[in-house]
């Protein structure tokens, strides 16, 4: 066989190619490059999953393909597409005006991160589905309304003959998610570029999408580029597996291979770093010897206590009345991590925000820390809120953006009359960076001058300036690579030992919360379903709930993943 055949075959079997790929950012300090000489294939029929810390080039790379890259930008190399059905062949790099519009969305669509970016909140979802459907040339109405609630019945929205007339308001996150992966693949492309389509979903939610995605390979014979930097996703749905590091592919290979057999140290590091149902997070001193605590939590004081708690949302315009939370009974002791988990709309940061006072409660009783909270006065109050710390999902929307980080941390301090400026301070604010391992040069850095694992350590040490009895820590890793997400959990860990506050601790990652709660509390609804010693949770669920929660979690590897997704849908299977 000649060399010739050999490589018109392999151009017929991969749908694209990215050969030595560079891209390269102008900014006002000169020339960044992002990616260089990336090359991989993307076979026909095929999940490529592309993992890699923040900045690694993931992002660029997928938006290379489809040149959807600012004026900033500056590229070389090639990408080579081939038509879905395999008569056309073209480079995508060199594509420009009614020939790249031509190839956006019918050759290959982008499913982007953040849903809400992408969704006009002013038109209605049908309306936005069928724009993609006129940009290329379909005109009939009654054609352009049935090819839309066709594909949104595809991707499980129900009642879609109602619901297309809805705006974007009216949808879940993760409903919202289906409608972007809809106008994906309403044009039947061959390539689908999905772009961190899970983060900060709930399990349930993500397994969902997953198997959406999964959808588009197998019925609609599409490709999909997977970008995640969840090793769980990979896991689940990647046939083949590219791993990126500051802008490099460091490892390339089946799933299989990479997940049993990895060669490169950074993909080593990246699975070890993975969080694991039943791994319990040590953390050692500088000598090796682990830190653990020298209390019995359980014979501590109660910091908080909660007897029949209801917080309930007064309805409006004719809307009835929402209840948050449900009647809950729980105790924080001092000393304690109590793991609070379930899905968006559980009612979690509600109980949390109300414990921290930030919340009215509407109903039973809530004691913090010796006040209770039915009815407060903030006058009486006022005195305890030194003694609780709040360490929010988004360190980046609680900073303000025009103080520096020495400015934020010293906040409270401020507040509370500790200090009487940033400059009295400084020398305070720095001991408390350092002991979040950042460096104390960092003080004058601004929050948007920060990565999102530094912007994390920084509002931890904030929350920790007043040294308080009482920490509330609303899902505060659920955005992080999971290589900074275990410094921060470590971070986290050893704090709590050296510090001994309560804490509660929110989160949707069962395996997050299985590494660090003493005990762990299930909500749906308003209401706590389960409640018991982590292990017992984890191990022994009770709850049908529980059960569906911890079989939508990916487990990051293949073999398991597929007896854990047939799990899964046996669950959902027993639910209908």
């Amino acid at each position: 066989m000649s060399q010739q055949t050999t490589t018109m075959q392999d151009e017929a079997a991969n749908l694209a190619e990215i050969k030595d790929l560079s891209v390269s950012f102008m900014t006002d300090a000169g020339s960044i490059k992002a990616i260089d000489k990336v090359s991989f294939t993307i076979p026909r029929k095929t999940v490529v999953g592309v993992v890699g810390e923040s900045g690694s080039g993931k992002s660029v790379t997928a938006r290379s393909i489809i040149k959807l890259l600012p004026e900033t930008a500056t590229t070389s190399g090639a990408i080579w597409l081939s038509s879905r059905n395999g008569s056309e062949r073209f480079e995508a790099l060199s594509l420009s005006g009614e020939d790249l519009r031509r190839m956006r969305g019918s050759e290959a669509a982008m499913v982007f991160q953040e849903p809400n970016s992408v969704l006009n909140p002013v038109y209605t979802i049908g309306w936005q589905i069928e724009e993609g459907l006129r940009a290329h040339g379909m005109k009939d109405k009654k054609e352009l309304r049935a090819k839309s609630i066709d594909i949104l019945k595809k991707v499980g929205i129900p009642d879609a003959e109602t619901r297309i007339d809805y705006y974007p308001h009216q949808f879940s996150g993760g409903q919202k998610q289906r409608i972007v992966i809809a106008m994906a693949l309403v044009l039947n492309p061959g390539l689908i570029l999905a772009d961190e389509p899970t983060t900060a979903l709930d399990v349930t939610v993500q397994a969902e999408i997953l198997d959406l995605l999964r959808l588009a390979r197998d019925e609609f014979d599409a490709s999909v580029l997977i970008i995640t930097h969840n090793m769980g996703v990979i896991a689940d749905i990647a046939d083949q597996v590219v791993v990126m590091y500051r802008g490099h592919v460091v490892e390339q290979g089946d799933v299989e291979q990479i997940f049993h057999h990895p060669q490169d140290p950074y993909t080593r590091r990246l699975l070890a770093a993975v969080p694991r149902i039943g791994q319990k997070l040590v953390v050692r001193d500088d000598k090796g010897a682990p830190i653990e605590r020298t209390v019995d939590w359980r014979k501590q004081p109660v910091a908080v206590e909660a007897k029949g708690l209801t917080i309930t949302y007064p309805g409006h315009l004719m809307q009835p009345d929402f209840v948050a939370v449900d009647g809950v009974d729980f105790t924080i002791h001092r000393s304690e991590v109590l793991g609070l988990v379930g899905e968006s709309g559980s009612g979690k940061s509600t109980t949390g925000r109300a414990i921290a006072g930030l919340q009215r409660i509407s109903g039973g009783s809530l004691n913090v820390l010796g006040v209770e909270m039915n009815g407060f006065k903030e006058r009486d109050f006022k005195p305890k809120r030194a003694d609780i710390g709040f360490v929010f999902q988004d360190p980046g929307s609680s900073f303000n953006p025009l103080m520096t980080i020495a400015e934020n941390v010293a906040e409270p301090l401020i507040v509370h009359r500790k200090y009487s400026s940033v400059a009295d301070a400084k020398d305070y604010v720095g001991d408390l960076l350092e002991m979040v391992q950042l460096p104390r040069a960092y003080m004058t850095r601004f929050p948007h001058e920060l990565s999102g694992g530094q912007r994390q350590r920084a509002s931890l040490a904030r929350a920790l300036a007043l040294k308080p009895s009482l920490l509330i820590a609303d899902e505060p890793t659920s955005a992080l690579d999971v290589s900074v997400q275990a410094k921060v959990l470590e971070l986290f860990k050893k704090l709590q030992v050296e510090i001994g506050f309560a804490c509660l601790f929110i989160t949707h990652d069962l395996a997050v919360v299985d590494m660090l709660a003493d005990r762990i509390m299930v909500m749906h609804k308003g209401r706590i379903v389960e409640h018991g010693e982590a292990d017992d949770i984890m191990q022994r669920p009770q709850n049908p709930y529980t059960k569906k929660l911890l079989a939508s979690l990916p487990v990051p590897d293949p073999r398991e993943q597929r007896i854990h997704r047939a799990h899964l849908h046996e669950l959902l299977e027993a639910e209908r």
